[in-house]
């Protein structure tokens, strides 16, 4: 069946690229209602929907706008939260034009939705089978979705910077497997870029306290790396994300390869541009317990 979040969860920091302050709450919706965000220093029109063709092309987040212009940018950490914790139905308020970054990972979402409770809806869910190869690429990067009986990513980066280098992991998203295995893993970026978005007034926001940074061998954060292989996790995460604005849980195997939010965006649009890769199947009780969610205890999961 279809959830929600039992009751309002709140957050308040800072954005990682615009770097302003800004208050989010996410709310329960309806069965069938989805996600949407909603801009509330927006008059008029500030419905955003959680959808792949509502990005907006953007190289360093997934950035989300409506019709009339309004948007909402990096998005994609909270959208692997609530889809990693099984959650269908919510409204995401917010008063800036950026979710906050928090500590850089999906964990505080995730330990706030835990909390709150989730709510079984009376409404069956319908997932995306996918049917067959769809696959999309830029140069060494690439992304491809294929057939499989659930969810499950293949992850493989590949970085100068000898303190990540080359990185693979493949995982199953059922049965908690985000919570335990990603939600903590932060976005991480070379001192190099660093540099270079600062001088170009960028990620105005961005902190140690928020991200991970590399250079060369060395990790500048004092505490390192969470995981050994933090970066790939976290490209796991950002890969959930994305896929999460199919606008329904997606069984099939997800391989990406450097690929970025960009690449995720328009393997999504390949997928519904070929009507026989994919089918729209409603889920028994049984089968929803393979989707990334299924069977969460808020006391389950300590490390958070």
């Amino acid at each position: 069946m279809q959830n929600t979040i039992r009751t309002a969860i709140h957050f308040t920091g800072v954005g990682l690229h615009h770097g302003r302050s800004a208050r989010m709450s996410i709310h329960p919706a309806m069965a069938n209602h989805g996600i949407w965000f909603r801009r509330t220093d927006v008059a008029g029109n500030g419905m955003i929907a959680a959808r792949h063709d509502s990005v907006e092309t953007s190289p360093l987040c997934t950035l989300l706008i409506n019709e009339a212009g309004v948007s909402v940018s990096t998005v994609e950490h909270v959208m692997a939260a609530l889809t990693g914790c099984g959650i269908h139905n919510a409204i995401v308020e917010i008063d800036g034009p950026e979710v906050p970054i928090l500590d850089g990972s999906a964990s505080d979402f995730v330990r706030a939705i835990l909390k709150a409770g989730i709510a079984r809806q009376d409404a069956p869910v319908h997932a995306l089978e996918v049917l067959r190869r769809v696959h999309v690429s830029d140069g060494a990067a690439s992304a491809t979705l294929t057939p499989a009986p659930e969810l499950e990513i293949d992850f493989s980066i590949d970085f100068a910077d000898r303190a990540i280098g080359q990185q693979h992991k493949v995982l199953r998203l059922s049965n908690g497997t985000f919570v335990r295995e990603l939600c903590d893993s932060r976005t991480f970026c070379r001192q190099s870029d660093v540099d270079a978005m600062h001088a170009a007034g960028k990620a105005l926001g961005g902190s140690l306290a928020n991200a991970v940074v590399v250079d060369g061998d060395r990790v500048v954060n004092p505490e390192g790396f969470r995981h050994t292989d933090e970066a790939v996790r976290h490209k796991m995460l950002d890969a959930l994300g994305d896929l999460s604005l199919a606008g329904a849980p997606i069984l099939g195997r997800y391989t990406g390869i450097r690929a970025g939010h960009a690449m995720t965006n328009k393997l999504l649009h390949a997928l519904f541009a070929d009507p026989l890769a994919y089918r729209v199947r409603t889920l028994t009780a049984a089968e929803c317990g393979i989707l990334p969610g299924a069977g969460l205890e808020k006391d389950v999961f300590t490390h958070l």
